[in-house]
C-alpha cells in the first residue's frame, strides 16, 4: 500500500501513509516535484543538472552525504543534495543515490526541482540555493497500523528516546544517531533513529528534529512504528531493530 500526495509541488501539508519497509529496487517511499519552473531539453539548466547528478553520485558514497551546485548564471544553476542513512554501506549508498537520481528525473522530467526518498537515501535538487536552510515544506509521515497496548506509556517513552537521539545527532559529525530504550520494566524495547542533512547548523538540526518529534502524535499516536521525514531531517521509531549494526 502506498501513500497518496495532496499536492505535487514542494508546498504541501503533512501527509499520512502506511509504513512500508522497502528493499532497494522497490518503489520510493515518497517524492515531490517542484513548481518553481520547468526546463527544456538541451537547455543550459539540463546540462548543469546532469553534471551535478554525476558529481553527487561520485562523491556521496564515501561519507554518505553530498552537496554541490553547477552553473554560474541565474535560472541556470542547479543545486543538489544527497544523504544516505547513517548505517548504509558505501556500495549501497551509491546504488541508492544512482537509482534515486534516475527515478526523480523520470517522475519530474522537466521540473527544475524534485525530491525523492528511499529507506537508504534521499536525493534533492532545485534551481534555488536551499543549502543551510531547514526544509519545512517537503514533509511526509508513515506509520505502522498496529496499535500498542499502553499508548500513553509508549508515546512517552518514544518521545524520551527520540529527544535524546535528537540531541546526539545534532552534536555528532554525521548528524545521525540511533538507540534503544526498554518500555517500563518488561523486555520490550523501542528502537529509534534521528538524522539531519549535514548542511544544517547544529542548532538547526536540533530544531528540525524536535519539530519532527512533536509531529509524531498527529500521525502515529499509539502505533508500533512511525516516522516523520522532511528534506532536512527525519525521525523513526519501531518495536524491532531496523538499522544495521
Amino acid at each position: 500500500m502506498s501513500s497518496s500526495k495532496l499536492f505535487t509541488t514542494f508546498l504541501f501539508p503533512l501527509t499520512l501513509a502506511l509504513l512500508l519497509q522497502t528493499s532497494f529496487g522497490a518503489d520510493p517511499l515518497f517524492h515531490f516535484c517542484s513548481s518553481s519552473g520547468n526546463f527544456t531539453s538541451y537547455s543550459p539548466y539540463e546540462t548543469n543538472l546532469k553534471t551535478l547528478i554525476n558529481s553527487l553520485i561520485y562523491k556521496t558514497p564515501s561519507t554518505g552525504f553530498g552537496v554541490g551546485s553547477v552553473g554560474q548564471y541565474q535560472n541556470q544553476t542547479a543545486y543538489g543534495l544527497t544523504l544516505c542513512r547513517g548505517d548504509v554501506s558505501a556500495s549501497d549508498c551509491k546504488t541508492c543515490v544512482s537509482e534515486a537520481a534516475k527515478e526523480i528525473l523520470n517522475r519530474c522530467p522537466y521540473n527544475k526541482g524534485g525530491i525523492i526518498w528511499y529507506d537508504n537515501c534521499m536525493f534533492k535538487y532545485l534551481d534555488n540555493n536551499f543549502f543551510g536552510k531547514i526544509d519545512n515544506t517537503n514533509k511526509f509521515s508513515m506509520l505502522n497500523v498496529q496499535n500498542v497496548s499502553d499508548p500513553a506509556m509508549f508515546n512517552y517513552m518514544t518521545k524520551e528516546l527520540l529527544s535524546l537521539l535528537a540531541y546526539k545527532a545534532s552534536v555528532s559529525s554525521k548528524m545521525y544517531a540511533t538507540g534503544e530504550l526498554k518500555i517500563g520494566g518488561g523486555s520490550e524495547k523501542i528502537y529509534g533513529l534521528t538524522q539531519c542533512t549535514r548542511d544544517l547548523s547544529n542548532n538547526d538540526c536540533k530544531k528540525c528534529l524536535d519539530d519532527a518529534i512533536n509531529q509524531l502524535p498527529s500521525c502515529c499516536d499509539g502505533k508500533q512504528g512511525g516516522r516523520v521525514v522532511s528534506g532536512s531531517c527525519n525521525v523513526q521509531y519501531e518495536i524491532y531493530p531496523f538499522v544495521k549494526e
